[in-house]
């Protein structure tokens, strides 16, 4: 058991790219953002914790997915290098492939979410009207993302698994980007469960803030 979840873990990576918190925003780029965000005026009312945004993004989304692209494109500190070797297409293409890279806009669709301690998001793969290749910005509050693989589909539409079920976590910090593309973006799911007891992180329990993510996406064009 212990090798088959070392096996997968080794092939999630391979899909998810992490980059730390002094890799892509700085406590600086984070305070902005931040700012940013609250400008919008989206959550100036208690209830409300989520906003979405389709086709023209706001400018501080825009330079986002632009920064976004230029890490993967020019970064030099990744926090678990991809193996390129014998490939002739360059780093970038093991973080996204190059028809993802170059499409434009990069993303046409967000969301804002404001999490309060305590609050995270069911285990979930995104909705199929997006492409392959999103992109996670997770802000304020560290976190641990967790990972299970998505079992068979029987015919009544209900997941059967047919393997035991494999958890993998992953430790978010603030200003971390996850890309999620291939394999982990359709055979994944991921979560975040911020419930008493589950956010634990090498034997310590993470300390619960509140916590802000964006996620970017590409809607799929209509046929």
């Amino acid at each position: 058991m212990e090798e088959e979840k070392g096996a997968s873990k080794t092939n999630l990576w391979r899909l998810i790219r992490q980059r730390r918190q002094k890799d892509f925003l700085s406590p600086h780029q984070q305070s902005t953002l931040l700012s940013a965000i609250q400008n919008e005026g989206w959550f100036l009312e208690a209830p409300n914790n989520q906003a979405m945004r389709f086709g023209d993004l706001p400018s501080w989304a825009i330079e986002l997915s632009n920064s976004i692209r230029e890490v993967i494109l020019y970064g030099d500190r990744i926090h678990e290098p991809p193996n390129c070797a014998g490939s002739d297409r360059g780093e970038a293409a093991c973080w996204l492939p190059p028809d993802l890279l170059s499409r434009e806009p990069f993303f046409d669709q967000l969301i804002a979410n404001v999490y309060q301690p305590g609050e995270g998001i069911c285990a979930h793969v995104d909705l199929m009207r997006f492409e392959d290749g999103i992109a996670i910005v997770s802000l304020e509050s560290s976190c641990v993302m967790h990972f299970t693989q998505v079992g068979e589909v029987s015919g009544s539409g209900k997941e059967q698994p047919d393997l035991p079920m494999i958890k993998i976590p992953v430790f978010l910090m603030p200003g971390s980007l996850v890309l999620l593309f291939g394999d982990a973006r359709y055979l994944w799911k991921h979560e975040i469960n911020r419930k008493p007891g589950f956010q634990m992180w090498e034997g310590q329990e993470v300390n619960q803030k509140r916590r802000t993510s964006i996620t970017l996406r590409k809607l799929c064009h209509a046929e």
